[in-house]
């Protein structure tokens, strides 16, 4: 019997899932309303999978993931999210997800992601929009792939035209690290130098 590990700050969405894979004859060990608790009870409790939402308080799912990196943890991470998003879907891969559901048809595709999961198989939801066109490799073809998760949250901010020092109230940083960054991204993505440049290319590139 699979131990299961549920992470989501939306009581009623945790309950759902729940009530829906107790009946499906699985144990469920925790319930976490926030990231840091969920981290914690993976690394003290070892469960078989650890189904985590992707936006939590305290640590999103790929920054628990990051964290279990050193820790030789054998719990296998399921993300269930709303955001259908090439460059976070490539993140969570690079740190070995096994399954990555969009939270619209979580329900009717989470059974079958845990049985190929725990059948040594990675799935990905069959939903996730088409833009996201894989490559011979297995990866995911576009730009932002080259920034890590902290650089695509910025651009992100950018590209609804937050200035430098709004990105750094709302992500808890100094202005300084935002301008960094900032002109990190600007070399990855190899942005021709102008005024407004990152902005321009951030505000059409964007979704």
């Amino acid at each position: 019997m699979n131990s299961i590990l549920i992470a989501d700050d939306h009581p009623i969405v945790a309950e759902g899932l729940r009530c829906l894979l107790l009946k499906n004859g699985h144990n469920i060990i925790a319930i976490c309303n926030n990231g840091l608790e969920a981290y914690n009870q993976i690394i003290t409790r070892n469960p078989n999978i650890a189904l985590l939402d992707m936006s939590m308080p305290g640590m999103n799912a790929i920054e628990i993931m990051e964290k279990l990196q050193g820790q030789n943890s054998s719990t296998k991470v399921i993300i269930y999210t709303m955001v259908n998003d090439v460059g976070v879907l490539n993140r969570a891969k690079e740190l070995g997800v096994k399954g990555y559901l969009l939270k619209d048809f979580a329900m009717a595709e989470i059974e079958i992601c845990i049985v190929e999961v725990n059948n040594g198989r990675d799935y990905f939801s069959s939903h996730l929009e088409n833009r996201m066109t894989i490559n011979d490799n297995g990866g995911i073809e576009d730009l932002t792939t080259l920034l890590t998760f902290a650089e695509r949250k910025i651009l992100s901010l950018v590209a609804d035209q937050k200035s430098s020092k709004q990105i750094a109230e709302q992500l808890f940083i100094t202005e300084k690290t935002v301008e960094t960054h900032r002109r990190n991204i600007i070399r990855k993505l190899k942005i021709p130098a102008g005024n407004n440049a990152l902005v321009l290319w951030a505000m059409k590139n964007v979704k």
